[in-house]
């Protein structure tokens, strides 16, 4: 039964890995012109959120910078992964020039791979927190401080970051709570349950609060999503709260 739930957890992060590469990547691979494209746009965004322009526009640029480095480093991680570096002179080049515009790609040494750009989503937050992209900032600060905070158990985090985890906790109750007809409201649901478990685990006075909230998004999710392969996952988030 225990390998039969490992085997079941470890199938509902690759299909959320799965998923999320789908939805993020437009490219099969970085062409000359795409990596020409994604450097004038990250220059445009760059000057903008270095203006005085009105807050709006600073966080919309530093959403779109924050999507086009999320699309970048999914291609790169991808190459690492399949090749153990990345490969390819137009790639390469593309690294060393969003170096140069301002918009390095963050690396995280803990993981060997390219690391989600959150600090962009977070600015977009802290600067218009309830405009128009509000729902795609917090989505993009969420699912990278959650990817790339484990490797490959999500309840056992790289760091004990206890505020972290309560801003983490604050904004995916947000996303759920205000944009409940979000196309990514399943990752979002999914990933909010696993953080209210560690929650949980982690004791303290909101052990019990994040244990029961955590225990109605697991049965919402099965009943939500009885089709989606995270929903393998929950008898083994819900044996962890025991």
């Amino acid at each position: 039964m225990r390998a039969f739930r490992r085997s079941c957890w470890a199938g509902a992060l690759a299909a959320g890995a799965l998923l999320a590469a789908s939805a993020a990547l437009g490219h099969d691979l970085i062409t000359p012109e795409a990596a020409e494209r994604y450097v004038a746009q990250a220059q445009q965004n760059v000057a903008i959120i270095a203006s005085r322009d009105p807050a709006p526009r600073r966080a919309a640029a530093n959403v779109a910078l924050g999507r086009d480095l999320d699309e970048v480093r999914e291609l790169l991680n991808r190459d690492i992964a399949s090749h153990g570096k990345v490969q390819g002179l137009p790639s390469n080049l593309l690294i060393a020039r969003l170096k140069a515009v301002g918009a390095p790609l963050p690396w995280s040494d803990s993981l060997g791979r390219y690391a989600a750009p959150v600090g962009y989503y977070q600015a977009a937050l802290e600067l218009d927190p309830n405009g128009r992209l509000a729902n795609e900032a917090i989505y993009g600060y969420l699912y990278g401080t959650f990817y790339d905070g484990f490797r490959d158990d999500p309840l056992q985090p790289l760091t004990r970051d206890a505020a972290l985890l309560r801003t983490q906790l604050d904004l995916g109750e947000r996303f759920v709570r205000e944009f409940p007809r979000d196309r990514n409201l399943e990752e979002v649901k999914f990933i909010t349950a696993v953080l209210h478990v560690r929650a949980a685990r982690a004791g303290g006075p909101d052990a019990s609060r994040s244990a029961a909230r955590a225990r109605e998004l697991l049965r919402q999710f099965e009943r939500d999503y009885p089709d989606s392969m995270r929903t393998a996952a929950v008898p083994v988030l819900l044996d962890a709260l025991r």
